[in-house]
């Protein structure tokens, strides 16, 4: 059997079947339909006794047919990639040619000239040479095709369907069905519920209906795999049932990456290739809208400055600010490695954007700033940050002379080389704060706040000198929760633990979190800056939150893994049940993005916040971890403790 497959893999191989190869096929199916079309309108006697005028005749024809031919390049095509296409320049090619044989016939007959050569002198057998060949190469054309489908499919080819009958769900049918080798074997697409369009099939394959019964369906066709169409995924993550279902049976759930959006027309298999779904992809979220137009025209031919460049937020706002052609992106972290992987990246993919990658720490003034000083940005995406709150736990010194002092340093310096916007990003866990990391950035809320209040009332000079232009910046803060997939996060712990065949730990079984992409939420970041005149302090709308021992049980049924163990290990130091975006007595203020609110939050007097730094910092130095987090919990009194020796200072 083998055999034969790989003669007819070869034999309808471009090489093996040359375009002239087609063409010949092609003209004989004329000379064909002539003769056929003559013996039907006179008979076998008239066919066997002019017979050699009649080939003439139709030799003659083919002539024509072959100019045609070769206007509409009805043989360039590969005959096993066949399409509607194709059948279509078939089909105009023999109109065309027909046409012009039946006026030359009508030529002749008016004429007179040329009568004892012209035996097949029928309009309507033209007619019928027309519809024979374009029935007889149409026919042939889908033989190879049907053939090469076949034997293409192998033991190792999975049989799917796909979710979505749409424009992405054809298209993946087209993609799939042209692969060589054939990876997956196209066996019927579903409807999803509720659309309603009453289709019977689709392609040659049945549509089935998304409802209680197509499980069973599924399995008794043997079905390895779902692939969902990419307009079709927030449908698809609702049906929860269904894809219990699919885990459940050992089916598949396929689609592309989810950060890749589908434009509604081009193939969707292009931009990356199929692969099996992520917990990533089935998290319950609604889709994010920004209007990417207005931040492109905020950020075109501007000087943009990223701090924590390369960490799992500041590389995202590096590859999202390099879309826009920006005149100069200045970024900056202090990890050599990701550093250096953040400058292949941009001199791979941006080539054109000037782009300076700087080793060194915010905390670091002098070399700060030098680099304020050269560059002058005029943005400063402010991403850099320690941000693990158990080892934040441990050393809160730490926190304080990094996440304060550097945001003090970068703050200030914006003011005084004419940033015209500081967007600092900050954290749900600065909310009624429980442990130091979300303390130590509600402290750096605090400051930026104040010194964008100090700027409006006008105690504020650019260069910190009499006489100074007073300044401009606006400094924007937004608050977000865990973002997907970013460094030492839950998501590739439970997939490392899985790997390694358990058990997958879980602090407690109650605790849950908020959930967004790395690419919304830098999205939602940018617009917040356009949205930002200064002062605001913006806040995400996560979706719905996430019991993590449910992530985690989903992750297992998803690997296919057997016998994984779920232990709970308890809450860490300094670890919250809920994540809270907003405090009890902040209230929200609505813009026009329905994803990004403004928080209404205690300000603080420019003065009193950098009296209270200055105190933080010099007891960060002593590395007197009481005295350090006593002083946090007087600057932020909502501060309390959880499951930490800090608890002490809360009595």
């Amino acid at each position: 059997m083998s055999f034969f497959k790989n003669f007819f893999r070869w034999y309808f191989s471009k090489r093996a079947l040359p375009y002239w190869c087609v063409l010949a096929m092609d003209c004989l199916i004329v000379l064909f339909s002539g003769y056929l079309s003559y013996y039907i309108l006179n008979g076998g006697s008239m066919f066997a006794s002019n017979f050699w005028h009649l080939s003439f005749d139709l030799v003659m024809s083919t002539i024509v047919f072959l100019v045609f031919f070769k206007i509409f390049h009805t043989y360039s095509g590969i005959v096993r990639y066949s399409s509607f296409v194709d059948l279509g320049r078939v089909v105009s090619a023999c109109a065309c040619a027909s046409a012009v044989i039946i006026a030359l016939l009508a030529f002749v007959r008016g004429t007179g000239l040329f009568d004892e050569y012209v035996v097949f002198n029928s309009f309507f057998g033209y007619f019928l040479v027309f519809c024979f060949s374009c029935l007889l190469m149409s026919l042939a054309r889908m033989l190879v095709k049907v053939l090469y489908d076949e034997i293409r499919v192998s033991g190792e080819s999975k049989r799917v369907f796909i979710y979505g009958v749409q424009a992405g769900g054809v298209a993946i049918a087209k993609a799939i069905r042209n692969s060589d080798p054939l990876v997956y074997s196209l066996k019927g697409f579903v409807e999803p519920a509720g659309l309603d369009l009453d289709m019977k099939y689709l392609m040659g394959v049945e549509v089935h209906k998304d409802d209680d019964d197509l499980i069973d369906t599924l399995v008794s066709m043997r079905i390895d795999a779902m692939i969902v169409s990419p307009i079709q995924v927030e449908r698809f993550r609702q049906r929860d049932a269904l894809i219990k279902g699919l885990v459940k049976r050992n089916i598949q759930i396929l689609m592309q990456p989810q950060e890749e959006e589908w434009d509604g027309k081009s193939d969707p298999t292009t931009k990356s290739e199929i692969r099996k779904v992520e917990i990533e992809d089935l998290l319950p979220r609604e889709k994010i809208e920004v209007d990417m137009n207005k931040i492109g025209m905020l950020l075109a031919g501007k000087k943009v400055l990223i701090t924590g460049a390369a960490g799992s937020i500041g590389s995202e706002m590096v590859r999202q600010v390099a879309q826009f052609h920006p005149e100069e992106m200045i970024l900056v972290d202090q990890a050599e490695t990701p550093m250096h992987d953040v400058r292949l990246m941009m001199a791979r993919k941006y080539p054109h954007v000037p782009a300076e990658t700087i080793v060194t720490s915010i905390t670091n003034q002098p070399r700060m700033e030098a680099i304020f000083s050269e560059h002058r940005p005029d943005y400063v995406f402010h991403a850099a940050a320690y941000k693990h709150v158990p080892m934040m736990e441990d050393n809160p010194s730490e926190a304080i002379q990094n996440n304060v002092r550097g945001t003090r340093i970068i703050a200030d310096l914006a003011v005084k080389y004419g940033t015209k916007k500081f967007v600092m990003i900050s954290t749900d866990k600065a909310v009624n704060p429980t442990n130091v990391m979300g303390c130590s950035k509600r402290i750096c809320e605090i400051y930026c706040q104040s010194l964008n209040k100090a700027i409006v009332e006008g105690k504020i000079r650019a260069e910190g000198l009499e006489g100074a232009p007073i300044a401009k910046t606006q400094f924007v803060t937004t608050r977000f929760g865990n973002v997907l997939g970013s460094n030492g996060s839950v998501i590739p712990l439970f997939r490392e633990q899985i790997a390694k065949g358990g058990p997958v730990t879980v602090t407690h079984p109650d605790i849950i979190r908020f959930f967004m992409l790395i690419s919304e939420a830098c999205k939602l970041v940018l617009e917040a800056g356009t949205l930002g005149h200064g002062g605001e302090i913006f806040v995400f709308d996560m979706g719905q939150p996430v019991k993590i021992v449910d992530l985690a049980s989903r992750m297992i049924e998803l690997s296919g893994a057997k016998n994984i163990e779920i232990k709970f290990t308890g809450l860490r130091d300094g670890e919250k049940l809920y994540e809270e975006v907003l405090s009890d007595k902040e209230n929200t203020v609505p813009t026009p993005n329905p994803k990004i609110m403004v928080a209404s939050v205690r300000e603080y007097d420019y003065a009193v916040a950098c009296e209270n730094e200055d105190r933080l910092l010099e007891a960060s130095y002593r590395f007197d971890d009481m005295e350090v987090v006593r002083i946090m919990k007087e600057i932020v009194p909502e501060f309390r403790s959880q499951h930490s020796k800090y608890e002490v200072l809360d009595k």
